[in-house]
């Protein structure tokens, strides 16, 4: 690689880094000075193992891949001769052509995949007919250069047009109806078949060609990205396909999806956070200077202080209550907030837990009588007593249901958690609870999973309740649930 190569590969690099972590990803100096030594030794056309050699250097979390690759597929989608466009978004001239060519050599020495003229000389059949044998046959070179070829043909991209991809892969497989080919592929090989298939074997060979087909999909996507990125830019690619890390996805509007992706980060969060909790309290038990034990032991030395003596603070462990409202949107909230905080629970002597809508009710036994957090969750949602009169959220009647009926039990080692967005629906606030929570608790805080330049906005009432709290906290996501719940120590 020339000192002019070297250079643009450190630009691109040095960018692909800066979008890795405006995504998100913590990418340290170390590692980006590894992924650069290790790209010094994998050719870039390479392209699997350039992108596993990067993927290694960077990438702690496997929840982190997809975003990882996303934005690995828009930085490096133009980069190597086969993947090459020319000025107008086209492949660069001989690309297809000169496959085609080996195709029709191939063909008349007999393998049966030729044909005449060129690619684009093709009518829409041929390349159907073309396609269905690429499928059949596994050629990965032939569906790659069939994918650019109806990307070009059949999608209409247009340079400097604000169409998504979406739109484009929509036009490019309807007119290849990839529907029906599976159908047609199976026909096709039970008549090339000498025996009949086995039940087994049709569904593994069914399994294969759609795998093949997906195959073709992917390549058909990868082709409309690189035109795009030819149009419009890395950058502006990649902050346009990159979707959200798990712990950036927002609780109040997660799809099934996202939910799924959730649940699977939070049971290596609660581990790091357990771990991060025991740790900080661990730390703690140091105190200040112990003056007259420094100076009792300093005798020994003739009366050389080489031995500092410090007290040791034996930190009780915490008693938490957490009281959710579960009403709506801020449910899911709700619902990861108590699974994180019965997966660390046994970082606090005690913990209970109490949900809302304009009734509440203790839900701590759910949780006791089952390992299963998931489980126990589905018994609040489905159980629990929390319609007083219609089911709308009405926070001052649930706070001073709460304090009539629990209030005795906030002393000077709990911490109280009150979840929720505060949307009172114009009922009264009794606000006076929360201030006499906080005049016996060690700590009150509240969460609210919407943004903060919600707040205080139409029904939501939570500066009235903030002011009598040690504090207001914006939990849109895991990541700042995960910064809150350090406090917690």
């Amino acid at each position: 690689m020339s000192a002019t190569e070297q250079r643009g590969m450190l630009d691109l690099l040095g960018g692909f880094v800066g979008q890795l972590r405006e995504a998100g990803l913590p990418v340290s100096l170390t590692e980006n000075l590894d992924a650069m030594e290790a790209v010094r030794h994998i050719p870039i056309e390479d392209r699997e193992a350039f992108k596993y050699a990067l993927a290694a250097s960077l990438i702690k979390n496997q929840a982190h891949w997809r975003t990882f690759e996303t934005i690995f597929e828009v930085y490096f989608s133009l980069r190597g001769p086969e993947y090459a466009l020319d000025r107008d978004g086209e492949a660069t001239e001989g690309d297809l052509d000169e496959l085609w060519r080996e195709m029709q050599d191939a063909s008349q020495s007999g393998d049966g995949r030729g044909g005449a003229g060129s690619l684009d000389a093709l009518t829409p059949e041929e390349i159907a007919h073309l396609l269905m044998q690429s499928l059949m046959q596994g050629d990965q070179a032939l569906m790659r250069a069939l994918a650019r070829q109806a990307v070009q043909r059949f999608a209409g991209m247009e340079p400097g047009r604000p169409v998504g991809g979406t739109y484009y892969l929509y036009r490019t497989l309807r007119n290849l109806d990839l529907d029906g080919m599976l159908d047609k592929m199976m026909e096709a090989a039970a008549q090339q078949s000498v025996a009949p298939s086995t039940t087994l074997e049709q569904r593994l060979e069914r399994e294969e060609f759609e795998h093949r087909i997906a195959e073709f999909k992917a390549e058909v996507e990868a082709e409309i990205r690189r035109r795009l990125v030819a149009d419009r830019g890395a950058e502006a690619m990649a902050k346009t396909l990159r979707k959200p890390l798990p712990e950036d996805v927002e609780f109040m509007h997660a799809s099934r999806d996202e939910m799924q992706s959730l649940r699977k980060a939070l049971q290596p969060l609660t581990r790091k956070l357990a771990a991060r909790l025991a740790r900080k309290r661990k730390h703690q038990r140091r105190g200040p200077l112990d003056f007259r034990s420094t100076v009792r032991h300093s005798l020994s030395y003739g009366g050389v202080p080489a031995e500092p003596k410090f007290k040791f603070p034996r930190p009780a462990k915490p008693e938490l209550m957490v009281v959710a409202d579960i009403s709506g949107s801020v449910a899911a909230f709700a619902r990861f907030t108590l699974m994180l905080v019965y997966a660390i629970s046994g970082q606090f002597s005690k913990v209970r837990s109490f949900v809302f809508i304009d009734g509440i009710d203790e839900v701590t036994d759910y949780f006791k009588s089952t390992e299963d957090i998931t489980e126990a969750i589905h018994r609040v949602n489905t159980e629990a007593d929390v319609v007083w009169v219609d089911g709308h959220s009405d926070y001052g009647h649930a706070f001073e249901v709460f304090w009539e009926r629990y209030g005795k039990d906030v002393g000077p080692k709990t911490t109280v958690l009150l979840l929720g967005d505060a949307r009172n629906n114009y009922h009264a606030s009794q606000a006076w609870v929360v201030k006499e929570m906080a005049g016996v608790a060690r700590h009150v805080y509240w969460l609210n999973p919407e943004p903060r330049s919600y707040w205080n906005t139409g029904d939501s009432i939570v500066g009235e309740y903030g002011r009598h709290t040690d504090g207001v906290y914006e939990c849109r996501n895991l990541r700042q649930l995960e910064s809150f719940v350090e406090k917690l120590a």
